[in-house]
């Protein structure tokens, strides 16, 4: 790590209030899941679809699994480097729990390249590199429980890189009548998000684009990978929710718009929730401008056409397209500023003007 990354590193936990702990790293090794072993004491991993073949000593494109003498091991099991008890609202998840709070996590690396990440401090970090303190699950659990969050969220990085961490927390969670949520961009292979998906209530997904083009230039990723996702999780009961962030003249086409929202109400519903997001200059792409608002209510506009029934604008200081409406009657349901709740009239799941059933998660 270059002295300048490594004082970025100690800024941003110092700012974050992580316990950063410097001595030889003593924590228990956490084998990984989802793997097969190969010739030459190498190893497959199988959990998403890049499928890394490593070498003993060899790190996954992740940064995050390691072979270590011909067995593959999660190297963030335990090491959280984020703990945060944020609005439920910032996941964004607008129709789970409003106005409540929920424990968020994240550990080091990602299994994406995103030109564009907001944290790509810690998403683009080694895991090896970073030597918090080692927090089990029942320590995450406790820390939910001290400051009331009703959810654990995994969120932050990619939450697939954490996976073993994820789930153990999750189940344990479970038993202790707290729930578990997700924000992911869904580059996940189908068996492990399944087993996942037993444990998960809801789950934000990034959909970054309806263009594979975009998904190879911008993210190294692939939208064929996150569209299998989202059907996934729909059919395995999760709640879903989407952000697709605007990037100016890279996603925000009029054509790739209108084939996103035609796909999610085609294969998830009319009544899934769609966050558009406003970009800030970031990362790679500091000589961007920010999404102008026209786009935004534009994509906002084209949304509506398709047949979608709420749409929502975040990450814009002038708060439109903050609020729950009802798609029948169209009477205000939940007012927010921000990440905040100030008003949520939906009684037992319903509009209380006209009697129609808003989809979500809404009774603790």
């Amino acid at each position: 790590m270059t002295k300048k990354k490594l004082v970025l590193f100690l800024i941003f936990y110092l700012v974050a209030g992580i316990n950063i702990c410097f001595p030889e790293n003593s924590a228990p090794k956490k084998e990984a899941l989802f793997w097969q072993s190969l010739k030459s004491n190498k190893v497959q991993c199988r959990l998403c679809p890049r499928k890394c073949i490593l070498s003993p000593g060899q790190k996954g494109f992740c940064r995050g699994r390691k072979n270590i003498g011909g067995k593959l091991y999660s190297l963030t099991y335990g090491k959280p480097v984020a703990l945060h008890a944020d609005p439920i609202e910032k996941k964004p998840l607008y129709h789970v729990y409003p106005g409540t709070k929920s424990f968020s996590l994240a550990t080091a690396g990602c299994n994406l390249r995103c030109k564009f990440c907001q944290n790509w401090e810690i998403s683009q970090l080694d895991a090896e590199m970073v030597d918090v303190s080692y927090r089990l699950p029942q320590a995450i659990i406790k820390a939910a429980k001290d400051k009331n969050c009703p959810t654990i969220a995994f969120t932050y990085t990619e939450p697939t890189i954490f996976y073993e961490y994820m789930i153990d927390i999750a189940k344990e969670a479970s038993k202790q009548k707290i729930e578990s949520v997700m924000h992911s961009a869904g580059q996940i292979r189908e068996k492990p998000l399944r087993k996942l998906a037993k444990h998960l209530t809801a789950a934000n997904i990034d959909l970054k684009a309806f263009s594979q083009d975009f998904y190879s230039s911008y993210t190294q990723g692939s939208l064929e990978t996150v569209l299998n996702s989202l059907k996934i999780l729909d059919q395995e009961g999760v709640w879903v929710e989407i952000t697709n962030l605007l990037i100016p003249g890279a996603n925000d086409s009029k054509e790739d718009l209108r084939k996103l929202c035609r796909w999610v109400v085609k294969n998830l519903g009319a009544e899934t929730p769609i966050h558009f997001s406003r970009f800030y200059p970031m990362y790679k792409l500091t000589n961007l401008s920010p999404t102008p608002l026209s786009s935004l209510k534009r994509a906002e506009k084209i949304a509506k056409e398709e047949g979608l029934h709420f749409i929502y604008i975040g990450n814009v200081p002038e708060q439109i397209g903050e609020n729950t409406y009802c798609p029948n009657c169209e009477k205000l349901l939940i007012k927010r500023v921000g990440y905040h709740v100030l008003d949520n009239k939906i009684e037992e799941g319903r509009c209380p003007y006209c009697g129609k059933k808003i989809p979500g998660i809404w009774n603790q």
